[in-house]
């Protein structure tokens, strides 16, 4: 099986590809590893120990697997203040990855299994390489005493062994499985569907936001028939149409107006509801949505947003969602803000967590934040459910 380099490669965006890390110790081979897969010079390569000081990504086409990132991490036994704080980077990444290659060499040390059990615990599935075995040839009970420790086989690999070995093991953890789309089984060919998309000053001029691209995309890949309006022109248009709408699919910064606006027979949903529900946990969206009601002027909510652009004067997540929930529920509710990978550990202090669609992020990083939150108890949801809740119309949603 060999890597296929397409037009694809750069074109997919990064939160809709398979992340897969490459982690271990410093010098046991990783960045040599990642460059072999490539076919690229995509990290430096040096026999002096902790060459990779930040986390190098790297997109490519897998047969059978499709798009993925490629991740060359920092050695996790680096010393020294600098090398805590790269590990603590390597950590990071564990949020987003879909698989690890557990890159070893000569033997398993402490910092190897405190590694296993952090993958086990972040719930990654990983592929251990036992590297460089040119240089120690390792022996079939020294391998058979390491997989009994790891509970798992090992790939036993050097420089001069064909790379396609590490390829088709990946292409069995990543088996191509039938993908979740942004509109599900609410639009099928023929749907009419009809997008109001009210451009304001978040949206890069002259472009679209990457939610309504992507939806679009999907769009015209199913077959659907598409309209696209602005929220002042929603009367006008249904005007013109010979039936109504199948979906609407609004901002949900509009989400009242639209629904006013919308036939009786036209389901409505807005893109921050859609990709909830293909990147999280809808379920516990909707309960943790529910918990709104129960705040009140000692309540601290922390809002997290995965892009990093500056807020602007109307942003929704730091002024518009807040204005919404003080004005109705405490002037005095407390509100922290996070973006693109800050995210709190200790969450409690918190009565709930506030997420945007995640469209930037991929449906791993995304569960890791939800299975924090679970894990502390504290409710989780996203702008789009929260929106709908607080207007009154979260149960007049469609939300898959």
């Amino acid at each position: 099986m060999k890597e296929i380099l397409g037009s694809n490669m750069e074109t997919t965006a990064r939160s809709n590809r398979k992340y897969i890390g490459l982690i271990g110790r410093r010098n046991v081979g990783k960045s040599t590893i990642i460059n072999l897969l490539t076919g690229q010079e995509t990290s430096i390569v040096s026999d002096f120990a902790g060459t990779t000081t930040d986390n190098v990504q790297k997109n490519m086409e897998l047969h059978g697997v499709g798009p993925v990132v490629f991740v060359d991490t920092a050695g996790y036994d680096d010393i020294g203040e600098i090398g805590q704080l790269r590990v603590e980077k390597t950590k990071r990444v564990l949020n987003k990855l879909d698989v690890a290659l557990l890159i070893i060499e000569n033997e398993l040390t402490d910092f190897d299994k405190k590694w296993v059990n952090l993958l086990k615990e972040y719930k990654i599935d990983f592929i251990p390489i036992l590297n460089k075995d040119d240089i120690f040839s390792y022996s079939e009970d020294k391998i058979k005493e390491m997989e009994n420790i790891l509970e798992k086989n090992i790939l036993v690999f050097s420089i001069n062994k064909d790379k396609n070995i590490i390829i088709e093991e990946l292409g069995k953890k990543l088996a191509v499985k039938k993908e979740k789309t942004i509109t599900g089984s609410l639009v099928n060919k023929n749907s009419l569907v009809m997008l109001v998309m009210p451009q304001d000053k978040e949206a890069p001029k002259g472009r679209l936001i990457l939610p309504q691209v992507q939806t679009i995309r999907e769009l015209i890949d199913k077959n659907a028939i598409t309209i696209a309006v602005d929220l002042e022109q929603v009367e006008e248009a249904l005007k013109y149409l010979n039936k109504d709408p199948d979906l609407i699919i609004t901002d949900s910064k509009v989400f009242e107006e639209v629904y006013k606006l919308k036939p009786k027979n036209s389901l409505l949903t807005s893109f921050s509801v859609l990709f909830a529900a293909l990147k999280g946990d809808i379920d516990y969206f909707v309960k943790s949505a529910n918990t709104i009601e129960k705040l009140n002027n000692k309540s601290r909510i922390l809002i997290a947003e995965a892009c990093t652009h500056p807020p602007i004067t109307e942003d929704i997540g730091t002024v518009r969602i807040p204005n919404m929930i003080r004005k109705k529920y405490g002037e005095n509710i407390e509100f922290d803000f996070v973006r693109g990978d800050d995210f709190p550990k200790d969450l409690k202090k918190y009565d709930l967590v506030i997420h945007c669609g995640a469209c930037m992020f991929n449906e791993k990083h995304v569960e890791s934040r939800v299975s924090q939150a679970k894990k502390q108890n504290i409710p989780f949801t996203n702008y789009g459910v929260t929106i709908a809740k607080i207007k009154g119309i979260l149960n007049k949603v469609v939300l898959t």
